[in-house]
């Protein structure tokens, strides 16, 4: 298969090429400008569909780059927003007792890529007794309250 030349390659073969047919043509019929012309007009096009190739892909890995940078960002401000919790009691719903649970978190852990919050607190069971710590793992988006010393913040 053949290698693809570059346009500037193609350029300079044909420039080369050019100036061999013009040391050579015969004086009494020389070379048509229109076509020499209309030759050079389309390699200079070639020319800048390739450098606009090359700007668009850097363009785009350009946009790559940024794209990580904000889920970085991103995943950076959840981490310190699931600190900024620690210590503070924080309301949610549990499908699993279904009811509201308040409790104190006191842990941070990673699931998935995602902070997760380990929230201590009491919850009413099936039977009607209160079961007095138990652990509950939830995730920032589930949060529907947030106190600090008995003060709601949300």
């Amino acid at each position: 298969m053949a290698e693809i030349q570059s346009a500037e390659t193609q350029k300079m073969d044909f420039m080369q090429l050019l100036i061999t047919q013009m040391q050579n043509q015969n004086p009494l019929e020389p070379m048509n400008n229109e076509q020499m012309a209309a030759q050079l007009a389309t390699f200079s096009q070639l020319e800048m569909s390739e450098e606009m190739n090359g700007n668009i892909e850097s363009m785009n890995n350009s946009m790559a780059n940024l794209s990580q940078s904000f889920e970085g960002a991103m995943l950076v401000a959840e981490f310190d927003y699931a600190k900024s919790l620690l210590g503070k009691d924080v309301s949610f719903y549990d499908t699993t007792y279904g009811q509201n649970v308040t409790g104190q978190v006191k842990k941070i852990t990673f699931e998935g890529g995602t902070p997760q919050l380990e929230v201590h607190a009491p919850a009413m069971l099936s039977d009607g007794t209160v079961a007095e710590d138990l652990v509950f793992g939830i995730g920032l988006g589930h949060i529907t309250g947030i106190s600090e010393n008995d003060q709601n913040i949300i």
